[in-house]
């Protein structure tokens, strides 16, 4: 039985992980943070990203250069309107200047409470496409078509890419929490 499928899964689960906690607030300002901002315009909701260009004017600051000056209130609503990133958003007629907060320490805890979510969220994926090799190797079995030792093997090998695959997260949660806790 071909275990890569699940090995690639894996590590899907893992890059999954990887972006997830890219949106995690660490008191710099980085475009990224607003990927997850969607606006109205025309009828219909779009990415910020497709509406206009976001770039981190300074180290506590973001600037968003709409596309369309007339999508402008639009874009200063949806920012304000998700509640998850708390900001409040100001325009000047042209631009639209996000202010990222420094992070107190309690919200600091409640970011790393948020990592502590992420990272179970991805070992549940991981444990099931361990499940789901283990299982597809065992109606293999009740089909006659691998033997008992090749369904072992599979469990052993996916049992090593699940230890790579979790010290990877870890590796990850740790280099974010610490990148969070630090003032």
């Amino acid at each position: 039985m071909d275990t890569k499928p699940y090995e690639q899964r894996a590590s899907q689960a893992v890059a999954h992980f990887e972006e997830a906690i890219k949106k995690l607030r660490t008191g710099r300002a980085h475009a990224s943070m607003l990927e997850s901002v969607q606006v109205e315009m025309y009828g219909s909701r779009v990415p910020l990203a497709h509406a206009a260009n976001i770039v981190a004017a300074e180290a506590q600051m973001l600037q968003v250069t709409p596309f369309d000056p007339s999508s402008l209130q639009a874009i200063v609503t949806a920012i304000r309107d998700d509640q998850s990133l708390g900001f409040n958003p100001s325009d000047d007629g042209r631009v639209v200047r996000v202010p990222v907060p420094m992070l107190t320490t309690e919200r600091r805890q409640q970011i790393v409470k948020q990592l502590g979510e992420k990272i179970e969220e991805a070992r549940v994926a991981l444990r099931n496409v361990r499940h789901d090799a283990i299982n597809a190797a065992k109606q293999l079995e009740k089909s006659k078509d691998l033997s008992q030792d090749d369904v072992k093997r599979v469990e052993k090998v996916m049992d090593e890419a699940m230890t790579k695959a979790q010290a990877q997260l870890d590796e990850l949660a740790k280099a974010k929490e610490t990148e969070i806790m630090t003032v």
